[in-house]
C-alpha cells in the first residue's frame, strides 16, 4: 500500500509543475493565469501569449503524464509484488489532479487534457492515437478546443472495452478510463454550460489580450 501512495505523491508532485505558469511569466513577464479565460493551459496561453509558448506549454504537459507513467512501471519492475496496472492508473490520475490543482501555484491549473494526453498515449499508444486524431478532427470542424478534448475524453473508457491490446503494461482499464473521463469533464463543466448554450468560444491562432 505504501508503494501506491508514494507513487500517487510522485505523480502528483509532477502534475502540480504548471508550465503555463512558468513560461508566461518568463515569455510575456505576466501569469497566464491573470489573462484571457484564467486557465493555465496551451489553450489560454495561444490566447494570451502567443504560439510559441503555447506549443512549449503543450509539450511540457504532456511530458509530465509520459514521466509520471515511466516512473510508476519503474517502481512496478523493481518491487514485484505490486500491481503494476494499478501503479500506472494511480500515477496517470494522481498526474493529472496535480495539473489540475498544483500544490506549488495556488492549486489554480489547467483542466489536464495535454497531460492526459501524454498519458493516454503511453499506457496505450493505439487508444492514445485514436483519441488524439478524433480530437483533433472535431477542434478543424468546429475550432473548439473544450468540444474535441470533452469528446476524446469520453471516448477513451469506450475504446478500453473494446481494444485489449497494445497496453504498456497488461490490465484492467475500462474504469481507469470512466474515472478520466468524468475527471476531465467535470474540469469542464463551464465549457459543457456554453456548448450547451451555443456560447463556446472558438479558438483563434492570434494573440489577444485580455
Amino acid at each position: 500500500m505504501l508503494i501506491y501512495v508514494i507513487v500517487a505523491i510522485i505523480a502528483y508532485a509532477i502534475g502540480s509543475i504548471s508550465f503555463s505558469v512558468i513560461i508566461s511569466r518568463k515569455m510575456a513577464g505576466f501569469d497566464v493565469r491573470e489573462k484571457g479565460s484564467g486557465n493555465a493551459g496551451s489553450t489560454n496561453m495561444l490566447r494570451s501569449v502567443g504560439k510559441k509558448a503555447a506549443l512549449l506549454t503543450l509539450v511540457c504537459d504532456i511530458l509530465k503524464g509520459v514521466i509520471a507513467i515511466f516512473i510508476a512501471i519503474i517502481v512496478g519492475k523493481i518491487n514485484s509484488e505490486v500491481n503494476g496496472a494499478i501503479l500506472v492508473q494511480i500515477a496517470a490520475f494522481f498526474v493529472v489532479v496535480g495539473h489540475t490543482f498544483p500544490i506549488f501555484f495556488e492549486f489554480r491549473g489547467g483542466k489536464g487534457v495535454a497531460t492526459s494526453l501524454g498519458v493516454i498515449l503511453l499506457v496505450n499508444w493505439k487508444i492514445g492515437l485514436i483519441c488524439l486524431v478524433f480530437a483533433l478532427i472535431l477542434m478543424i470542424l468546429t475550432r473548439m478546443v473544450s468540444l474535441g478534448s470533452i469528446s476524446a475524453a469520453i471516448l477513451f473508457p469506450v475504446l478500453t472495452v473494446f481494444i485489449d491490446e497494445c497496453y504498456i503494461v497488461e490490465g484492467n482499464y475500462i474504469i481507469f478510463g470512466i474515472i478520466m473521463a468524468i475527471f476531465i469533464a467535470y474540469n469542464h463543466r463551464s465549457n459543457i454550460k456554453r456548448l450547451l448554450n451555443g456560447t463556446e468560444n472558438k479558438i483563434s491562432f492570434k494573440k489577444t489580450e485580455k
